[in-house]
């Protein structure tokens, strides 16, 4: 799925919409995003050398996460309600392409938990525990 059909899912939009395309493969979320180097998040991080923050690295995994417990409810929106043990390992700049895998781990009534990782040329970049609460559409 590409951008126009991520909006029909995700509630975001430019420039909070972080995700190029995505594919459901055997439960797993598969989502990509390129840093082409003018978003608003590199403006001042870092001046001279912009790397992404880890705050946006984390919303792009959780964007990646909504589109695996949304996919097949449209008629749902997943709310962040914890990130757990997350770590960074390599850093992310302009000209990369992040590439995000989310599993569900486990739901709890309206609470979902996932597994994710983002990868730039099959490096570990982040990874972490989220999890979210859903609210249906009545």
């Amino acid at each position: 799925m590409k951008r126009e059909e991520i909006k029909k899912i995700l509630p975001h939009r430019e420039p909070m919409l972080l995700i190029d395309e995505t594919e459901l493969v055997d439960g797993i979320a598969i989502s990509h995003y390129t840093v082409l180097g003018n978003e608003f998040f590199l403006q001042g991080h870092f001046p001279g050398a912009p790397v992404v923050p880890g705050v946006i690295l984390c919303e792009m995994m959780a964007q990646s996460a909504c589109l695996l417990i949304s996919a097949g409810d449209k008629k749902c929106t997943p709310f962040l309600s914890s990130l757990k043990s997350v770590k960074f390992k390599n850093k992310v700049i302009p000209g990369d392409t992040i590439t995000f895998k989310c599993q569900l781990t486990a739901q709890k009534g309206t609470f979902y938990f996932i597994k994710g990782e983002g990868y730039v040329k099959g490096k570990l970049c982040v990874r972490g525990e989220l999890s979210f609460a859903v609210v249906r559409e009545e």
